[in-house]
């Protein structure tokens, strides 16, 4: 039986319902009261829409959303059930999961006013303060402000300079704590410069055009169900990885959905970030990729819809390591450059949708096999990666995940209502912001105090090593131009531009992750002091060739004026006959 014989045998079920289309050949009659009123949960049955889909089912028989509605979720089922063509409507909206799951909403959206707003990276105050040289001419160098809380990652990514040339602004500096409207819509305390054009362009001095649809995946999922897995470009898919970024983004108006990680139909725990299933099932790597054990305790079934159109990823057990790993990760999600060949990568290509997922040792060996680099460096030449945010890939190993401690322990943790019912937080701060639900709830013996102590003590000796890593990458750059000037031979650059490219990952890594460092210590001292090593030996082997290459020789300096030679000795006297 194809698809739509099954719809309109549904439809013909739902006649006993008061659902039905009239029979083919009739007409039905006009009412004349009001328009029809929308059918009560009541009245659907859903195995109505089981009918048809029988994958949901599946998830929806036997979870804990079993007695909710379809029409909850989806509006226009009747209409949909009258006409097969008629597709019915999901709601993206926040609201509708708040509607009964409302300490969950009121938490998302709640703003933490310690967690300050448009906080620059790249100052001399802040975590990165020669981020500008070291990433020069990337459009990161624009603004690159630490992160808030989800509620605002879409409202915040519209307006950031880096990416759309400074279209889109909030209404005014007020609305930067307007979480409930924002979470209803990102449009509401937004203004388009011209909402009438599309074009990706600067309207003010200081600004990128850096956005692209892949990124947006993370920022909200309001197109899943009009984007096929992995982007490809499809004729049922309305968005793809090279769509127009400005109509993409108009498209968009909720932050993170909760039916990104947690399935609508069953209410169980799932992914659907493309990229993350690739990565852990198309390509095996396993939830946990350097601890195969653990890989065999929370795995994804990957499920597909609608003739392999989209994908979710089912997870076995509740896993917000994984959950998180949706967005908490390094990934490639621009058009790049292949460093051995020099060729381009559109957005066409998959590569710019690609999860690494490895750690910050082995990361630069993967992206050498698939062959991207993201941007070059304006001074040296190199290629280089630009780092997201992999606070997934720089958890794993640390002595806190060892022990079974999730990004939900601190970052979600749970908390009790005013009625005393116990809930998860929604709204994901630093655990800095709740250290009693937090760090004193395993750390029985601390106080408040000596717990933001001990995270003090963890982030400032990294701080202290990332500056010298930026330090020494400065150093290098300046050294290298130096070399470059003074006529160094280019294989020597090149080993250089290795060199830089190494230290560049070993660097950014760690002012890419939002812990400064304390979500794993070990790893991050490791990797900085790597990283200044690779930089100083890189300017000692400079500078070596430097000193090699043969001095011009001054003008006051020139060799002596040959001397003159010597007069001829005089001709013999002619014989006599």
């Amino acid at each position: 039986m194809t698809r739509r014989s099954r719809i309109i045998l549904a439809s013909m079920l739902a006649g006993s319902l008061g659902l039905a289309a009239p029979l083919s050949g009739q007409q039905a009659a006009k009412p004349k009261a009001a328009p029809k009123a929308k059918p009560s949960a009541a009245k659907l049955d859903p195995n109505t829409c089981f009918a048809c889909h029988d994958q949901i089912e599946k998830l929806k028989k036997g979870g804990k959303h079993a007695s909710v509605s379809c029409e909850t979720c989806h509006e226009g089922v009747a209409q949909h059930l009258e006409d097969p063509e008629k597709k019915p409507m999901t709601l993206t909206a926040l609201e509708v999961c708040g509607g009964c799951h409302k300490d969950q909403y009121n938490s998302f959206i709640e703003v933490n006013l310690n967690s300050k707003a448009r906080v620059e990276k790249a100052t001399f105050k802040s975590r990165s303060p020669l981020f500008d040289k070291l990433m020069m001419p990337h459009g990161f160098t624009k603004e690159h402000a630490e992160p808030r809380s989800h509620v605002f990652m879409l409202a915040d990514h519209f307006v950031v300079d880096r990416a759309y040339g400074g279209r889109f602004q909030f209404k005014d500096w007020t609305k930067v704590t307007a979480s409930h409207d924002i979470a209803k819509d990102a449009w509401s305390v937004l203004t388009d410069a011209e909402p009438n054009t599309n074009e990706q362009k600067a309207f003010m001095t200081q600004v990128a055009m850096a956005a692209n649809p892949v990124c947006m995946t993370c920022k909200s999922q309001d197109n899943v169900l009009q984007w096929k897995y992995m982007g490809d470009k499809d004729p049922r898919a309305k968005w793809d990885r090279g769509s127009n970024v400005v109509d993409f983004a108009r498209s968009l108006k909720h932050p993170i959905n909760c039916f990104a990680c947690h399935d609508p139909h069953s209410s169980g725990p799932r992914v659907i970030r493309d990229a993350l299933i690739e990565a852990v099932v198309d390509r095996g790597l396993g939830s946990y990729p350097y601890d195969k054990a653990k890989s065999e305790k929370t795995k994804i079934e990957k499920v597909m819809f609608r003739d392999d159109f989209r994908a979710i990823g089912l997870l076995n057990r509740a896993d917000s390591n994984l959950m998180c790993a949706q967005c908490h990760v390094e990934y490639a999600c621009n058009p790049g450059t292949d460093p051995k060949t020099g060729a381009k990568i559109p957005m066409s290509d998959r590569r710019t949708n690609y999860f690494p997922w490895s750690n910050v040792f082995d990361i630069a060996a993967r992206y050498d096999k698939q062959g991207f680099k993201d941007f070059q460096h304006a001074t040296t030449g190199a290629y280089l990666t630009k780092l997201q945010h992999p606070e997934t890939e720089t958890f794993w190993g640390s002595k806190h995940e060892k022990a079974g401690v999730e990004c939900k322990d601190c970052h979600m943790p749970k908390a009790k209502n005013k009625a005393g019912k116990s809930y998860t937080f929604h709204g994901q701060r630093s655990a800095r912001y709740m250290k009693k639900d937090t760090c004193v709830r395993c750390h029985k013996d601390w106080s408040e105090t000596e717990a933001e102590y001990q995270i003090d003590a963890i982030q400032n000796y990294v701080r202290g090593k990332m500056t010298k890593a930026e330090f020494w990458l400065g150093q290098l750059i300046d050294t290298f131009a130096a070399a470059k000037q003074a006529g160094v031979p280019e294989p020597e650059l090149a080993k250089a531009r290795d060199a830089h490219d190494k230290a560049h990952i070993l660097w950014e890594w760690w002012t890419a992750e939002n812990s400064d460092g304390f979500h794993n210590p070990e790893a991050a001292r490791r990797s900085l002091t790597q990283s200044i090593d690779l930089t100083q030996n890189a300017i000692k082997d400079l500078q070596k060739a430097m000193a090699a290459v043969p001095k011009p020789v001054a003008a006051h300096e020139a060799a002596p004026a040959p001397a003159p030679a010597a007069p001829a000795a005089p001709a013999a006297p002619a014989k006599k006959s």
